[in-house]
């Protein structure tokens, strides 16, 4: 191919590239990569960040990551072949309407509120922002374990992750003791 072809046929993309850019350019609202939820992408905590806080598994057994996003993490605990639970961390700065649940509860765990829901999932709510969920794979999971699943995630390290002002996410749901 000659240089002149060459030349040509580089300066013919690079100009498609232009006038599509300024053609798409009215649509940039549209297009993926800004936001989450219609938030700013830096207003949510990236999934990479709640990895670190997921407890230690205990003998013979491995956390198994299996889904990471932006606002989001998820890790299998597994015991051989078999996934005892599903253990999650979400921000829930996505999707707020999740945290209202948590007004009627009257159970704490280290002062922020706990729920079960149902007979194989427990979920806490920690500095009004972050949901912490364990879900049961079998009947053999009860509510204490659960619970202590719950207990083994760095929940402090979790409330220490809350950048945004208290105003923008104000629930009325107690503090935990410092």
């Amino acid at each position: 191919m000659s240089r002149l072809l060459r030349w040509a046929i580089g300066l013919s993309l690079a100009l498609g590239l232009a006038v599509a850019a300024v053609l798409l350019l009215p649509f940039h609202s549209w297009l993926p990569g800004g936001t989450v939820a219609d938030l700013p992408r830096a207003e949510v905590v990236n999934g990479t960040a709640f990895n670190r806080l997921f407890p230690q598994p205990g003998p013979g057994q491995t956390v198994v990551f299996s889904q990471e996003k932006r606002g989001f993490s998820e890790a299998r605990l597994r015991q051989g072949d078999n996934t005892l639970a599903l253990l999650a961390i979400t921000d829930t700065i996505t999707i707020p309407e999740s945290r209202d649940k948590f007004r009627a509860s009257s159970e704490r765990l280290q002062s922020w509120p706990l729920l079960d829901q149902g007979a194989r999932a427990s979920a806490l709510l920690v500095a009004d922002r972050f949901q912490v969920k364990v879900l049961a794979q079998s009947d053999d999971l009860d509510a204490a374990e659960r619970h202590r699943l719950i207990s083994g995630f760095d929940l402090n390290g979790l409330a220490g992750l809350v950048t945004l002002p208290r105003q923008a996410m104000a629930m009325p749901i107690a503090e935990p003791a410092r």
